[in-house]
């Protein structure tokens, strides 16, 4: 893809917010359309300016990363959102990634990795940082059970193949590279995503990665 890819950056700390735009100006492919400190802000620079991916801190003044993620993806479901930020507890990851964001790292992610997660959820696919998927591994191991178990022991009536498809988009696999490994059309592909997302309530894959790792289905 040729067109630069156009981010916002929101961050509440002025030296971290300067930071990254200076380093993500430096990265190829990527273009900074502003930058902005609260989440109200960031709700009305989307507006204003449409970038492709905003990159979200989480704890911010008058409103947070979460209820801006919310607003935005409400508002502007095209525009894709990578959390930065230094908490990966799993209160502020299991909102953030309900609120509708694709990608989830911590600051001290370096510049290859925000490059990546950028071009992953650009792609449509999920990117999340180890120690986040390690989360909710964790949290899986703790606890939450599959909620209505149907024949195949799959949660919420899933198929089989859904489960299939669940899993490698846990993996952070586009619908192409879905298509590639189970030898199937892209189409049905499709099919198979928008059957699991109406049987689970899921809205986008970020949600459905958290499904995924909470109902042990990551693969």
């Amino acid at each position: 893809m040729s067109e630069k890819t156009r981010i916002l950056v929101v961050d509440d700390q002025t030296v971290v917010r300067e930071g990254l735009v200076l380093l993500l100006e430096l990265l190829p492919g990527l273009d900074v359309a502003g930058a902005c400190g609260d989440g109200e802000q960031a709700v009305a620079m989307v507006a204003e300016l449409g970038p492709d991916v905003v990159l979200m801190d989480l704890r911010m003044p008058r409103m947070d990363g979460v209820e801006a993620t919310r607003r935005i993806k409400e508002a502007h479901p095209d525009v894709e959102i990578v959390v930065l930020t230094t908490y990966a507890d799993d209160e502020s990851i299991f909102a953030a990634l309900r609120a509708g964001a694709r990608g989830y790292l911590t600051k001290d992610a370096g510049a290859d990795e925000i490059a990546r997660a950028v071009a992953a959820v650009r792609g449509g696919a999920a990117q999340l940082d180890p120690a986040v998927q390690r989360r909710l591994v964790e949290a899986v191991a703790t606890g939450d059970r599959p909620r209505r178990p149907g024949r195949d022991g799959l949660p919420d009536g899933l198929t089989p193949r859904e489960a299939e498809v669940l899993a490698l988009i846990a993996r952070g696999r586009s619908n192409a590279e879905i298509a590639g490994d189970l030898f199937i059309s892209e189409a049905t592909v499709k099919t198979h995503i928008n059957n699991l997302f109406a049987k689970a309530n899921l809205r986008d894959r970020a949600q459905a990665v958290t499904y995924a790792f909470r109902h042990g289905l990551a693969g």
